[in-house]
């Protein structure tokens, strides 16, 4: 059997440090350019020398690619696809020491130095020794480096199942590496004759709570969707206020009532997503002037587990409906004191009831125009384009106004659940019992990853296609952003998420425990696959 580059804790190690080095802040020349060098990695092996044409690059946008790297048994249809994705968040928050952010062994050295400026927790970690820091150690490139490992040892001692590795782009802001992802597994699935039994993420173990130091694998990743709201007042005057009705004041009667909504919370299989809170609100006035400022935008994030976009659509409006009430009535009273008349109430309407009225004013072609012109603005992300459609073709329909007009901006991700197939719950007691016996590691099982991940855009089940109430009042859809639901709904094989251990994904402290890492899951993860292929009969049971 041939030499494993990658088959010692102290070959990883090194392994992750380099491809730490490799800098892929999300939207950057270095997120380009990593899927290149992963290439170069994976070519050295024996296996890609003699099978070019199963390692591949393929396009996902703005110059992006993603990775695929097919390890395939002559006599093997199952597959095992290894699910990762290599763009990190930016390193700001390091300070003076950012250059150091990327460089892990360098930087657990030098925090020793700089040990009053961590948080006690992280200080602690630090001292122990069992901790390396760096930007992407944790979240989630040691993911990535685990499928590495599995695939070369795969390869060289020709375990008798198929896996496919999959490395994306992008998962820290609209996960388009994934989503352009979804049609290549099909047609790569029809193309090696592959039958998908199981998505595997190697995402990291997220605490539960503040000081949770728990290991868990995750049976199912929660969901995001961002209900969105145009608020469009009339302008006017500041020195004649009650003759119009300023944005900002529409919005304070929503964002109270959809911040920490609890009807906008879900509790299953005894798990509670987070809160609903609001990530952006801001006033649509480029300038200042003594003119009220008319138009606002909010985005407000809600997390999923079993809703899909139509129930969630239904309760905002609820909420949105009752806001408005609310706003109608209070300024009606304060122009009564004012003895003013009011101008029309504030109406609630979805973003797809602006569109329909705005074709029936000027025709299909209008819109498509006011979509396209929008578009062509490169330095709007897709929640900035959202709200710009929609005031586009609020400034043109103003008889609509004021008005609150719902709608969703991206990013997307459905919720996704396997707890109950027969096969994860094999690997769940696998991953327990032989953590416990092997090394003494107490596993428990969530049924929900709560730090969001790309199996949201697998094994999809929507009966109800509540999808096309996103469809619907997206503005940007089908134009900077889609989500291939029919493709995802072929998909079809359960997901689980294993991964390392680690803290403060996103955060200056961000840390990868060393065992865990390098010793503890990847033997976790091997053996979990080994178990599968050895059992045909619980393969065949899970199809």
């Amino acid at each position: 059997m041939e030499q494993l580059m990658w088959g010692t804790p102290e070959a990883l190690r090194r392994l992750l440090c380099e491809v730490v080095s490799w800098k892929s802040m999300t939207l950057t020349e270095g997120e380009r350019e990593f899927p290149l060098k992963v290439r170069a990695k994976l070519q050295e092996l024996a296996y890609y020398k003699e099978n070019p044409n199963f390692l591949s690059l393929h396009d996902v946008d703005l110059d992006r690619h993603f990775l695929t790297a097919l390890y395939k048994h002559p006599d093997a249809l199952e597959t095992i696809v290894l699910i990762s994705h290599f763009d990190t968040v930016n390193t700001e928050e390091y300070g003076d020491i950012e250059e150091f952010a990327y460089q892990p062994e360098e930087l657990t050295k030098l925090l020793l130095s700089r040990m009053d400026e961590l948080p006690e927790n992280a200080q602690q970690d630090l001292k122990s020794g069992e901790y390396l820091f760096g930007r992407g150690t944790m979240d989630m490139k040691m993911g990535l480096v685990m499928h590495m490992g599995l695939i070369e040892k795969a390869a060289a001692e020709q375990w008798p199942i198929n896996l496919l590795l999959l490395t994306v782009p992008d998962e820290e802001v609209n996960s388009a590496g994934m989503r352009a992802a979804v049609t290549k597994l099909l047609e790569l699935k029809e193309v090696h004759q592959l039958s998908y039994s199981l998505f595997l993420n190697g995402e990291p173990v997220f605490s539960q709570e503040p000081g949770d130091r728990n290991y868990y694998v995750y049976s199912g990743s929660i969901g995001k969707i961002m209900p969105s709201a145009l608020f469009y007042g009339k302008e006017t005057h500041v020195g004649e206020p009650l003759s119009g009705i300023t944005a900002p004041y529409i919005a304070s009667f929503l964002t109270q009532r959809m911040e920490w909504n609890q009807s906008l919370q879900e509790t299953v299989k005894g798990e509670t997503t987070p809160l609903p809170v609001t990530l952006q609100q801001k006033d649509l006035k480029l300038e200042y002037s003594v003119q009220t400022p008319y138009r606002a935008a909010a985005l407000y994030n809600v997390f999923l587990m079993e809703r899909n976009a139509d129930e969630i659509m239904r309760i905002f409006e609820t909420v949105a409906a009752d806001a408005a009430r609310a706003c109608n009535l209070a300024y009606r009273e304060v122009c009564k004191a004012q003895a003013v008349d009011a101008i029309r109430e504030v109406r609630v309407m979805r973003y797809e009831d602006l569109q329909d009225h705005a074709i029936h004013k000027f025709g299909p072609d209008f819109v498509e125009e006011v979509k396209a012109a929008v578009n062509k603005h490169a330095e709007w992300d897709d929640r900035e384009k959202s709200f710009r459609i929609a005031d586009t073709l609020m400034i043109e329909c103003q008889e609509l106004a004021p008005a609150m007009v719902l709608l969703f901006a991206p990013p997307y991700y459905p919720a996704v659940n396997s707890s109950a197939n027969a096969l994860v719950k094999q690997c769940v007691e696998y991953v327990k019992k032989q953590g416990l016996q092997q090394f003494g590691l107490d596993v428990g099982q969530v049924h929900y990853f709560n730090g969001i991940s790309d199996l949201s855009y697998v094994n999809y089940q929507d009966l109800e296609e509540g999808w096309t109430a996103f469809k619907a009042n997206t503005p940007v859809w089908g134009r900077s952003y889609s989500i291939p639901f029919d493709a995802m709904a072929k998909l079809q094989a359960p997901v689980l998420n294993v991964g390392p251990f680690g803290k403060d994904a996103h955060k200056r402290t961000e840390r990868l425990h060393i065992k865990n890492a390098f010793e503890e899951v990847p033997a976790l993860v091997e053996g979990m696959i080994r178990e599968f292929f050895r059992n045909e009969s619980t393969i065949a049971t899970c199809e």
